[in-house]
């Protein structure tokens, strides 16, 4: 099968790319022209290297989407920066941009420079930078090249583009939590934004609820891991603050607390107060792994599963304090199952989930298998003008 002309890919091959003579054969036979995704990633990509490809870039007239996701495993701190340059400075001026992916790849602060002038000048829609070794002092300066790019929009008379912000495992800690908020608010557009695992605590918390306030359109929010409380009146602060926010956020459909310590000593959490009372109907997952969740809290959400929390299909409850085998667990689960969808308490119901999306996985791939098999109409209509001129051919006689 001949290579798609508008995407460019190579990930996962574990390629050592040093020269541009390594990169050329890669490259042959496609015309930039015409590439609308590069995928790079799971390959290792030289100061030379970068060089090439960034070349390559320049010519393209329609990229949409560039993944450069793990491309410096093994390579020195010393040639990050450079080979960055050579590939953000060629991306920078690309007004059809739409995604960015520079997860999994090992900047800390020392390498992120060449990262920020295509933050702050490009107009893209998604960025995801995952496990970026990133700390806080490169997290503020990240959240200050967006908010800068929200202002340059803005004096343009522009809304802007910016829909997801993708920043998990990169220890941004407090210390940039205002400044991400601060982007947040400045952006106001924002529908997705995940960052798990960062080590915010109750302060920074309460900052991110201030600055995604002002995202009316959020529909997915991820926060797992991050902690929203402890025996202080600092975090009870941090709870209240998100239970405020959840009602600026009616178009909200997932929301990741799992492991957010929401509740320290029993106390029902007034941010699951405020789920159950209504404030986003239109809420489908719900994760609260982990949360030292007694039955009172379980009760709350199950005293609202009918009414305040009728579009919810996929509760995760696991690893609480609650009873197993309480029946408040039977109203949840009898509720969701009605509805097609499923609460999740137990590992036995985690590894029935896993095994029902991977039976739904196999089905599909069946379909499209068959799908690709059928012949298309044009091969149909051929095949019956080739079945018609043979017919005619049968009758002619020669003499």
């Amino acid at each position: 099968m001949s290579p798609n002309p508008r995407i460019f890919d190579i990930r996962g091959q574990s390629l050592k790319l040093e020269t541009e003579a390594d990169v050329e054969p890669l490259l042959k036979g496609y015309d930039p022209k015409y590439i609308e995704e590069i995928y790079l990633g799971g390959n290792t990509i030289g100061v030379d290297a970068s060089k090439a490809f960034a070349a390559f870039i320049d010519k393209t007239e329609s990229l949409r989407i560039a993944d450069l996701s793990s491309i410096f495993i093994g390579r020195l701190i010393s040639e990050i920066p450079l080979a960055l340059t050579h590939l953000c400075t060629s991306l920078l001026p690309k007004q059809t941009l739409t995604l960015i992916d520079l997860s999994d790849n090992a900047f800390g602060e020392r390498s992120i420079a060449p990262l920020l002038p295509l933050l702050t000048h490009n107009r893209f829609q998604t960025l995801r930078l995952k496990n970026n070794g990133l700390g806080p002092a490169a997290g503020i300066q990240i959240a200050n090249a967006l908010r800068e790019s929200a202002k340059l929009t803005k004096a343009e008379g522009k809304v802007s583009n910016l829909r997801t912000v993708i920043c998990g495992q990169n220890r941004l800690e407090n210390g940039s939590a205002s400044a991400w908020a601060a982007a947040f608010e400045e952006h106001g557009t924002l529908e997705e934004v995940r960052m798990p695992q960062n080590g915010i605590w109750m302060a920074g918390i309460r900052e991110l609820a201030r600055g995604l306030k002002k995202n009316p359109n959020l529909r997915y929010l991820d926060l797992q891991d991050n902690t929203f409380t402890d025996d202080t009146d600092e975090g009870l602060m941090a709870v209240d603050a998100w239970a405020e926010t959840l009602a600026s956020l009616p178009a909200l459909g997932t929301l990741n607390l799992s492991d957010c310590v929401l509740s320290h000593d029993g106390e029902v959490p007034s941010v699951l107060q405020k789920l159950a009372s209504g404030s986003n109907k239109r809420l489908v997952d719900l994760q609260l792994q982990n949360n030292n969740l007694d039955v009172s809290s379980v009760t709350v959400l199950a005293d609202a599963i009918s009414t305040h929390l009728s579009s919810l299909k996929r509760l995760d409850l696991q690893d609480n304090d609650a009873d197993e085998d309480d029946e408040v667990y039977d109203t949840l689960r009898e509720a969701l199952t009605e509805r097609g969808g499923r609460l999740l308490v137990t590992e036995e119901d985690e590894e029935e989930e896993r095994a029902a999306i991977e039976a739904a996985k196999e089905e599909e791939e069946e379909e499209e298998e068959k799908a690709a098999a059928a012949p298309t109409e044009v091969e149909v209509a051929l095949e019956k003008e080739a079945d018609e001129l043979a017919n005619l051919m049968g009758k002619v006689h020669i003499q």
